[in-house]
């Protein structure tokens, strides 16, 4: 169960995750990261796509990925949330790849937070591939089609015009948790 905010006049903000994992029984990792985010100390899941079945980005000589997005109400800054998303990786099994894009066992990313636009060398909201790639845009649409991206455009209209090449979904989305 998410902790609640000791503060009860804290503000409440949409975050958006995406998760990634091609490594050690992909589907299984990102139930693992789905649980993790659920636990999230000032964070609740609120909202979880279905998972699909993605090539990956870079080197083609690796396993697919399976990817999905996750939908938070937060408590914490984008900074704050992103701190914790690391911890959560690391907790996780997560190496850094030894290739960029490379395999890894899982993959968590802040893709927006509220509406923040923030471009500082260790973070960038809305993230910087977000409006470009698939495998992002396709499971955040399943959670939320109509979120405004700030600075691009609606997630529906954003994964219509990147179109679903290699995309394979795996199951209905489980709706929240």
């Amino acid at each position: 169960m998410s902790s609640l905010s000791s503060n009860p006049a804290a503000l409440w903000f949409p975050a958006y995750v995406a998760l990634g994992s091609n490594l050690d029984q992909p589907a299984a990792q990102i139930e693992r990261g789905f649980s993790a985010l659920a636990s999230l100390a000032h964070c609740r899941l609120i909202a979880r796509s279905r998972l699909y079945r993605t090539r990956p980005l870079g080197p083609q000589d690796q396993p697919e990925f399976i990817n999905a997005a996750a939908g938070l109400l937060t408590t914490l800054a984008p900074r704050e949330l992103l701190v914790e998303l690391k911890r959560l990786e690391r907790e996780l099994g997560r190496a850094q790849p030894v290739v960029r894009w490379g395999p890894r066992v899982i993959d968590l990313d802040l893709l927006v937070h509220a509406d923040a636009q923030i471009s500082e060398p260790d973070l960038t909201v809305p993230h910087r591939g977000l409006p470009e790639r698939n495998f992002v845009l396709y499971p955040l649409r399943d959670i939320a089609p109509e979120l405004l991206v700030p600075g691009h455009g609606r997630v529906s209209r954003l994964a219509a015009r990147v179109g679903g090449a290699g995309l394979a979904p795996l199951a209905d989305a489980p709706g929240v948790p």
